[in-house]
């Protein structure tokens, strides 16, 4: 059942997902000139640095690695220590702190998105990047709001350290970083999803489609209620909110 919902979502989200990269302007255009509080254009053309680079990162720092469906944020807080929102349905299910501190599995992930519970909790950079490479501050390209100081961002990120509610759309790691690091939440890879959806949504052929298949759906399995009501419901749908 898990490898089926892990397949399912995987599809959708390789269907949907823009990679955070492509928001950002080509390398080698020169930013305007900042204000003097703002790092906005700072490690413009830096590549992805490995997790050994901790020394290299400050206090309130936004870290991103990219991962197999999405891209994962967290925030830095200095002596080698990241604090990240990720799905965990563990916290729900025992109170032993040493089973919960455990790196989180793709099991333990993904129950937790089904489960809506997530954990804001504090790794190492080296489990937190999970061997990828790590892009420092790059959402201060495609942010229009300046980033706040480092310690005020580091603070608010310790402050909500624990269990949490979760959303997939609406309350993910994205969303936690940009509070923390810009004061307001944020997920540009939810908005480039809900598009793309839009986009999926409007066009009537998705909807012809639909109808086809549970017309063949009826033919293969049968006329009845649980096969003639989607077979109508869904691509009626679709075609009214195209």
């Amino acid at each position: 059942m898990l490898d089926t919902l892990t397949f399912l979502l995987e599809k959708l989200f390789l269907l949907a997902h823009i990679k955070l990269s492509s928001l950002l302007p080509p390398l080698g255009v020169e930013c305007a000139e900042p204000p003097p509080t703002s790092k906005r254009c700072d490690r413009e053309d830096s590549p992805p640095l490995p997790a050994s680079a901790s020394h290299r990162f400050q206090r309130g720092d936004l870290l991103e690695v990219p991962r197999t469906l999405f891209t994962h944020f967290g925030i830095y807080l200095g002596d080698d220590r990241v604090a990240h929102l990720i799905p965990d349905i563990l916290p729900a299910l025992t109170a032993d702190i040493r089973q919960i501190e455990e790196m989180v599995t793709n099991t333990r992930l993904l129950v937790g998105v089904i489960a809506k519970r997530a954990s804001v909790r504090v790794d190492s950079v080296e489990d937190f990047a999970y061997g990828a490479g790590i892009l420092l501050n790059a959402m201060d390209r495609s942010v229009r709001k300046s980033p706040l100081a480092g310690e005020e961002v580091a603070l608010r990120a310790e402050r909500l350290v624990g269990t949490v509610a979760y959303s997939l759309l609406w309350n993910n790691c994205e969303h936690f970083v940009t509070y923390c690091r810009y004061g307001t939440a944020q997920s540009l890879q939810t908005d480039k999803f809900c598009e793309w959806l839009k986009l999926l949504i409007r066009d009537q052929r998705h909807a012809m489609l639909t109808a086809l298949l549970g017309l063949l759906s009826m033919a293969y399995m049968g006329i009845s209620v649980s096969t003639a009501l989607p077979a109508f419901l869904i691509p009626f749908t679709l075609w009214m909110a195209s």
